[in-house]
């Protein structure tokens, strides 16, 4: 008994969605804190903030979406805790990772820099469970 396999290279059936290809960013182990974000006073090589070695591998991974925060992280993790000063921002444990202290500072404002930086989409994951909880608890909108 033969088999035969034919593959029709010239019929096309669509194009394929880039998200697919896409990528996350996880705030495991050294990957955000160490990995990608070293902060702009870093003696690291970096542009505001972000290592230009990790931006230089990236960019040649040329990564059309990438998503953040990604993981079990984003259970926890709240958008909005990510913005504005950083010396002002909420700080929180990370419950999943070793209940190290997470300081925000490479939160959504910087997410969407390396974005810019890698001219890629932006996947905020939205944790919408964290955001219902506060509405419900304190009676106001976050």
């Amino acid at each position: 008994m033969t088999t035969q396999l034919v593959i029709h290279t010239d019929i096309s059936r669509g194009r394929i969605n880039k998200n697919i290809y896409g990528h996350f960013a996880e705030h495991l182990g050294r990957c955000i804190y160490e990995g990608i974000w070293v902060g702009e006073d870093s003696p690291i090589p970096n542009t505001d903030g972000i290592r230009n070695d990790v931006l230089q591998a990236l960019k040649h991974l040329q990564i059309p979406v990438l998503r953040w925060p990604g993981g079990c992280f984003a259970d926890e993790y709240h958008w909005k805790d990510g913005v504005g000063p950083r010396e002002q921002r909420k700080r929180m444990v990370n419950t999943h990772w070793g209940g190290l202290v997470e300081n925000n500072h490479f939160g959504t404002h910087e997410f969407m820099r390396l974005c810019e930086l890698l001219d890629c989409e932006p996947y905020i994951c939205g944790n919408v469970g964290a955001g219902l909880y506060r509405r419900c608890r304190n009676g106001s909108s976050t």
